[in-house]
């Protein structure tokens, strides 16, 4: 009995792959970049604020603060672009990867673990984006023979899900409420089985109602008036928890990866 449940399971998840396997890659790619995308639109609208922030923090002069500005503006919507229109988008990777870095030290990012791990995790994310534009380029050449088990791809989607972790670690409610304490629970033996690889789609997806749920929840940031603080630590958790949406997304899209029990069971 339990195993034709099992099964039902099973034959429902690879029925809904099917129907959205058009669609998914791409709403994926949109979830993982938002944080991006919305921090370049920031930087646009709030120009002079940050640039005045760089100078202040780094007395590096007003030309080379409003470089920073620029850079990060262009770089970011510039990225989100390509790989949205899927040109150039290992480029556009690391050229995101460059802005993370660069963010990292002109925000002071290093000293504050919360800050650190999110950025460690949206590289998580590029890094699965990077593993998908390989397997894009590796279908294109079919007929050639592959590298094996260990291909680089590979460890790209390991390293993905196990960053794509310490992401949703910095989306865990450390209070003592019942509900944050089922919350954490509940996700953190999901997110288990997405990074060691064992039923990866069944549990991203799940983490994926799970999340998205408790970010409309929780994340409202159009609830409350702009100009107050809360207003913007809201919006940045919304942008961050859907990013993770976009990477978990794009595990039930691509699959786990050689690297993973999933893989290693039809072996055995």
């Amino acid at each position: 009995m339990r195993q034709e449940h099992h099964i039902d399971h099973f034959s429902s998840l690879s029925q809904f792959l099917r129907v959205t396997k058009q669609y998914l890659p791409h709403l994926a790619r949109l979830c993982l970049i938002s944080t991006f995308l919305e921090d370049g639109i920031r930087m646009w609208f709030q120009w002079n604020e940050q640039r005045d922030y760089i100078e202040a923090t780094w007395n590096c002069g007003y030309f080379l603060a409003t470089c920073f500005v620029l850079l990060n503006l262009i770089g970011q919507l510039g990225g989100c672009v390509l790989i949205l229109s899927r040109n150039f988008v290992q480029y556009a990777c690391f050229g995101l990867f460059g802005i993370i870095a660069l963010q990292t030290v002109a925000y002071s990012i290093l000293w504050d673990l919360k800050f650190l791990m999110r950025n460690l995790a949206l590289g998580g994310g590029l890094l699965l984006l990077l593993a998908e534009s390989r397997s894009e380029g590796k279908s294109m050449f079919a007929g050639v023979p592959s590298m094996g088990e260990s291909s680089p791809k590979q460890y790209m989607q390991l390293g993905g899900r196990v960053l794509l972790v310490l992401m949703f670690m910095t989306l865990l409610h450390f209070d003592s409420s019942f509900f944050s304490i089922l919350q954490n629970m509940v996700g953190t033996a999901l997110i288990i089985l997405v990074a060691i690889g064992f039923k990866t789609k069944l549990a991203a997806l799940t983490l994926v109602v799970w999340l998205l749920a408790i970010n409309f929840y929780f994340n409202a940031f159009w609830t409350i008036p702009a100009y107050k603080p809360m207003h913007d630590f809201l919006k940045y958790d919304f942008f961050q928890t859907t990013s993770v949406i976009g990477g978990l997304l794009l595990v039930v899209a691509l699959g786990p990866g050689g690297v993973s029990m999933d893989e290693k069971k039809k072996e055995w």
